[in-house]
């Protein structure tokens, strides 16, 4: 890892932010160390928790991959806080790292997942029937989501199961009928990210069905996805345009999002999540990716009194 106090003379300095389990980043991010590099910007590579890093001295500090906080997010919230220069904010932080957020979406208008939500210490009883997924409100990697077919009496009992396992925990449960679309048309992830005159369009990804059955508690930082390029429809891009104009406090002072489409019943594209805090970019997928995401951290500097 690089030390956190080396002179850049005058070279902007970036935090690329990870977790302790990952010290090295995740492949993908590394993809944007030789175009940060060519654009004149030291990119170094720190743990959110790591109490030896001097934050102050980064002139952009940038979410990337510290996907163990969702057991810590009080915490992790916490620390954004304290971070002075922070992509994306520390208050998008503390807005998006719950999913109840898709409640205020809905809201706003846009299409989302139906989605029931179970609070610590309240009772649930499973729909009669259909499939089902189960997942807490604050979660990454797709940690702690399980699929039910709630037809089937021990899949109940799994659902149910699960739900007062998230409780106990003190987690909110998140309960949402399984698009069964994702197992032939895969999920579509747009990625976004900042330029000269706010967040554009970048490049898109589908990712195929993950969720195989019932969340049995094990524990992994992440689920293995299996990605595809692929190319964003114009409805995909009026979704995720009108998810974004949504955003609290605008979606132009955003480096980078990430929006989630599934098509629903009725075919058209719906919202499965919003990713602002760590969301996987997948820049290995499309050409120029890298290069892009690098000026987005360039576009970002910019703005930097």
């Amino acid at each position: 890892m690089t030390a956190h106090h080396q002179s850049t003379r005058g070279k902007p300095r970036v935090a690329l932010v990870t977790c302790a389990a990952l010290p090295d980043l995740d492949p993908d991010d590394r993809l944007a160390l030789a175009p940060l590099d060519a654009r004149g910007v030291t990119a170094e590579i720190a743990v959110w928790d790591d109490p030896t890093v001097d934050w102050a001295g980064y002139d952009l500090v940038v979410l990337r991959s510290p996907w163990d906080y969702a057991l810590r997010r009080d915490e992790f919230v916490a620390w954004a806080r304290t971070v002075p220069a922070l992509a994306n904010p520390a208050d998008v932080v503390a807005w998006n790292t719950d999913k109840r957020y898709l409640a205020e979406l809905s809201a706003a208008g846009a299409p989302t997942v139906p989605t029931a939500w179970v609070a610590p210490g309240e009772s649930w009883t499973p729909p009669a029937d259909g499939e089902h997924v189960i997942k807490p409100a604050v979660s990454a990697g797709s940690q702690d989501t399980g699929r039910y077919d709630l037809t089937d009496p021990e899949h109940r009992e799994l659902a149910s199961a699960h739900v007062r396992r998230l409780g106990a925990a003190g987690r909110v449960a998140m309960v949402q009928p399984y698009l069964d679309a994702v197992d032939t048309a895969g999920e579509t992830a747009l990625l976004f990210l900042a330029g000269p005159d706010g967040l554009g369009f970048s490049h898109a990804i589908r990712k195929g069905p993950m969720l195989t059955g019932p969340d049995l508690g094990e524990a992994a930082l992440y689920k293995e996805e299996r990605i595809d390029a692929r190319t964003a429809t114009a409805e995909q891009r009026a979704v995720a345009d009108k998810v974004l104009a949504a955003v609290p406090g605008g979606a132009d002072r955003l480096l980078y999002a990430r929006v989630d489409l599934i098509p629903g019943p009725a075919g058209t594209p719906v919202l499965v999540e919003l990713e602002l805090t760590e969301p996987s970019l997948f820049v290995g997928h499309a050409d120029g990716a890298p290069e892009r995401l690098a000026e987005a951290v360039v576009a970002h500097l910019a703005r930097r009194p």
